[in-house]
C-alpha cells in the first residue's frame, strides 16, 4: 500500500514536471529554442509572462496563447507559428513552468492585510480567515471580490451560517472588506 502511494505521488509530480500543468494568467515560463542559429536563439530564449488576457509575446511571431493549455501544447503552437510563417523550418521549443505561488490579496477591515498564499480549496471565508479574519469594525454584509474587471460584492454572513454556499476564491483576487459605519 504504502509503495502505491509513493508511486502515485511520483506519477503526479512527474505529469507535472512533464508539462501536464496547465498555464495560467500570471505564470512564468521559461522558452528555450533549439534547431536554430545561435544568434536567434539569444532572441527567443528568455523568462515571459503569462498577460492578464492570458497571451505571452514572443519575437517574430507576436502574441501566443498560453493560459489554459499545457506547457506542451503551447510548445507546439510555438513551433508551428514558427513554421507557418517561415521564420525557422526545425524549430525545437521547450518550455519550463516558473514557481508557480499564486496569491489572493485581503484588505481592508481585517486584523492582518496582505497577500494570501492560494490553495486549490480556498474560500472566500479561508481567504479572509488566513488574513487573521476579520477586525472590530469590518462591514461583513458588503464584502468584495474583485477579479479582472469584474466586482461581486458578498454577505458573508450567508456563508458563516451556511458554508456550503461560500464561494471560490482564485489567484490573484483581490478581496475588500469595507468598515461599517456603526
Amino acid at each position: 500500500m504504502r509503495s502505491l502511494l509513493f508511486s502515485l505521488l511520483f506519477l503526479g509530480f512527474a505529469a507535472i514536471a512533464s508539462g501536464q500543468a496547465i498555464l495560467r494568467v500570471g505564470d512564468f515560463v521559461d522558452l528555450k529554442i533549439s534547431g536554430v542559429p545561435v544568434d536567434e536563439q539569444q532572441q527567443v530564449n528568455n523568462v515571459y509572462t503569462v498577460d492578464a488576457n492570458g497571451w505571452i509575446n514572443l519575437p517574430y511571431i507576436n502574441k501566443m496563447k498560453a493560459a489554459g493549455v499545457t506547457p506542451a501544447q503551447l510548445a507546439a503552437s510555438i513551433e508551428g507559428a514558427f513554421r507557418a510563417s517561415k521564420i525557422y523550418t526545425n524549430p525545437t521549443i521547450t518550455i519550463v513552468m516558473g514557481p508557480t505561488t499564486r496569491f489572493v490579496n485581503v484588505g481592508g477591515a481585517v486584523r492582518t492585510p496582505g497577500r494570501v498564499p492560494f490553495t486549490e480549496d480556498m474560500t472566500l471565508l479561508t481567504a479572509i480567515n488566513a488574513a487573521g479574519g476579520f477586525n472590530d469594525f469590518a462591514d461583513q454584509k458588503r464584502v468584495r471580490v474583485l477579479r479582472g474587471s469584474k466586482v461581486t460584492v458578498y454577505d458573508v454572513r450567508k456563508f458563516r451560517r451556511d458554508p456550503s454556499k461560500d464561494v471560490n476564491v482564485q489567484p490573484g483576487d483581490k478581496v475588500e472588506v469595507p468598515q461599517s459605519f456603526f
